[in-house]
């Protein structure tokens, strides 16, 4: 974690706020915190990202799940890929042949991913910096990851292209999907020649990428590499009122969001996980979360469930542990937890203050999920199941904490605080149309 001299930046900082936190605040937010880009790379990375041509049937983009109306992620506790139609909260099931299942974890948001200290991935952390397969990565394609890529943001790109329920479709719907059921790596050969083939495509690779001669250079090396070029420069935030105030403008917070600031760093102990510049330790915490939707069943689990961490390293103290998410931004992208279970700010702060009697109240209404009439009887499965709710409620990693609702009001405008200004639109914006003339969404 990185720490620095906030304090010491201003002298007009309020000295009974700083006395009161008792604290070291984190450093400020820079540019220099990022990877840096190429900007050629990010414009063709930004058509690529709003382009429907990589996924398997030509019909969603990475932004069909990832808008920025919706703070980078869908507004939805479980979305729908494939075989759904519209964006957001408005996006709609199609018919029980195209849509097999929800989609298994709350779309993640995208803020700041480009910076230089995120080193792992996803809500379980199934992608991360690693040489355990000497290609730079510990990842689900293991040793057939391909070599090449420029950091963990391209590496993740990959993967929802290979899944069925995102971006790749059922087995048998297209030759993508087909692929994706024989070995992750078969895929990205396919989506490749798809792009290199379009003349408006491969001259931009040729612009952007050195060792592109001609159309027949383009791997999916270079499809991922624009794509996380893309994503580092478009969602850098650090233009929040927290980061003003850091940089010595004193009435960039209001007095509510300073007190919020002391009961987060300090009796809420909200910093003991989010902390430092992106207020996330990259770490891993049981919180009892209810369960619901089909999870990432592990595929030797008898029924569906989500134990988070434990899916990836088979270990049992990772049990229904899922990754500290970055709080920048988080107005933005309800609703929140890994699996979207709380749709406001307050519902999911107040669990974290008891989350074994918020565990028992929960009601299955709570969650935002689209209408899936052949799915509803599945969806609370293993939220029914007296013996799962026991396993899951017993794993909990924080201890309750006692605020009052003023407190809590308070913490939940600090919060706010931490919302980026101009930041927050994205930078280059969405294309008005994409190389390959598909619909953007």
């Amino acid at each position: 974690m990185s720490y620095g001299a906030a304090a010491q930046t201003s002298t007009s900082q309020s000295s009974d706020v700083m006395e009161a936190l008792k604290v070291k605040l984190p450093a400020p937010l820079t540019q220099d915190d990022f990877r840096p880009v190429d900007m050629d790379k990010v414009r063709l990375g930004r058509l690529l990202f709003h382009d429907p041509i990589l996924s398997g049937n030509r019909n969603i983009s990475c932004a069909t799940c990832h808008a920025i109306e919706h703070g980078t992620s869908d507004g939805l506790s479980l979305g729908i890929g494939q075989g759904g139609i519209g964006v957001g909260p408005k996006r709609k099931a199609l018919d029980r042949e195209k849509i097999r299942k929800r989609i298994p974890r709350n779309s993640p948001a995208l803020w700041n991913l480009g910076a230089k200290e995120v080193t792992i991935m996803f809500h379980d952390g199934r992608v991360s910096v690693s040489d355990r397969y000497e290609n730079g990565f510990d990842s689900p394609a293991e040793e057939w990851l391909p070599d090449g890529l420029d950091d963990i943001l391209a590496a993740q790109a990959l993967f929802p292209l290979t899944s069925q329920f995102e971006m790749a479709g059922n087995p048998r719907e297209n030759q993508v999907a087909g692929a994706a059921k024989d070995r992750v790596d078969n895929v990205w050969p396919i989506l490749a020649k798809r792009v290199r083939v379009i003349p408006a495509y491969s001259d931009a690779f040729i612009e952007a990428f050195d060792d592109v001669g001609g159309p027949l250079d383009i791997t999916i090396v270079h499809i991922a590499n624009a794509l996380s070029a893309f994503m580092n420069f478009e969602w850098r935030s650090f233009d929040s009122p927290f980061d003003s105030w850091l940089g010595g403008d004193e009435p960039a917070l209001t007095a509510q969001q300073k007190r919020g600031m002391t009961v987060f760093f300090g009796e809420g102990n909200c910093a003991s996980c989010h902390s430092g510049k992106l207020f996330t330790d990259h770490k891993f915490h049981a919180l009892a979360l209810p369960h619901f939707g089909p999870g990432r069943t592990r595929r030797f689990d008898p029924y569906a469930r989500d134990v988070g961490r434990m899916g990836e390293t088979d270990d049992l103290a990772d049990a229904y542990r899922f990754r500290t998410p970055s709080l920048r931004n988080i107005e933005l992208s309800p609703p929140y937890g890994h699996n979207g279970a709380y749709p406001t700010l307050e519902g999911i702060v107040r669990h974290h203050l008891d989350p074994q009697s918020a565990f028992d109240r929960w009601e299955p209404q709570t969650a935002n999920l689209p209408r899936i009439d052949w799915l509803k009887a599945i969806d609370f499965v293993s939220f029914q199941d007296s013996r799962e709710r026991k396993r899951l409620r017993a794993h909990v990693d924080i201890k309750p904490v006692r605020l009052d609702d003023t407190q809590i009001t308070d913490l939940i405008a600090f919060l706010k605080a931490l919302t980026g200004t101009a930041s927050a639109k994205g930078r280059l914006g969405e294309p008005a149309s994409v190389p390959s003339g598909l619909p953007v969404d």
